[in-house]
């Protein structure tokens, strides 16, 4: 399950019966884009979670995105994936191995540095409501995948009314599951250097390196 969830936040295709492109939602989510195409890097730690009520299930797992432009590094608890524009590594510290792929920015794949501007291509959406989350104020936005022939079917965005920052959101798919990621840190504007979003297997002895490039 834990896998799955992960592999949540990289990739949704679906549709939705009451899509449309609402003036309203797009207003949101475009002055929601601006905010953080002004930053130029930044850290988040995110809460992951998976539920589906029918069979019972809860699960929430930590992980820390960090992002400068179209390089960024996730780190979770039992991998890591880097990506430097260029190429991505996947890096399974249990295992003892990292694959090695070439990154496509016109695949269908949605990285932590899109999830911002994913709204543009792809997706309708529409206003909900105002709901409080966490104790604050947001904007609910349902984006719905243009697709028709999708696994995920709707993205609900929370957008914090007062200065337009994430606060959450959360997949559907057709399985009844809800993969729910939560910002609960953001740190911006903080110095990187371009290697840091590099995995350099000389460090790490005994490591088995799986290119698939």
């Amino acid at each position: 399950m834990k896998k799955s969830i992960f592999a949540a936040l990289l990739m949704f295709v679906g549709t939705y019966s009451y899509s449309q492109y609402d003036p309203k939602a797009l207003e949101i989510l475009e002055a929601m884009s601006k905010k953080y195409k002004a930053i130029p890097t930044f850290e988040a730690n995110i809460t992951t979670g998976l539920v589906n009520e029918s069979e019972g299930v809860k699960e929430e797992f930590k992980g820390k995105i960090t992002v400068k432009g179209d390089k960024f590094k996730l780190l979770l608890d039992d991998q890591e994936i880097i990506n430097n524009g260029t190429t991505v590594w996947t890096y399974l510290p249990s295992a003892k191995e990292v694959n090695i792929d070439n990154f496509d920015p016109g695949s269908d794949d949605v990285n932590p540095t899109k999830i911002f501007d994913m709204y543009k291509k792809g997706f309708k959406y529409l206003y909900i409501a105002d709901k409080t989350e966490g104790g604050v104020v947001c904007e609910e936005i349902d984006l719905v995948p243009e697709k028709k022939d999708a696994q995920y079917f709707k993205i609900k965005m929370m957008i914090v009314k007062k200065d337009k920052s994430i606060q959450s959101w959360t997949m559907f798919d057709k399985a009844g599951n809800r993969f729910i990621y939560t910002i609960t840190k953001f740190n911006p504007n903080i110095k990187l250097d371009d290697a840091f979003f590099t995995f350099d297997p000389k460090k790490y002895p005994g490591i088995e390196v799986i290119d698939l490039r």
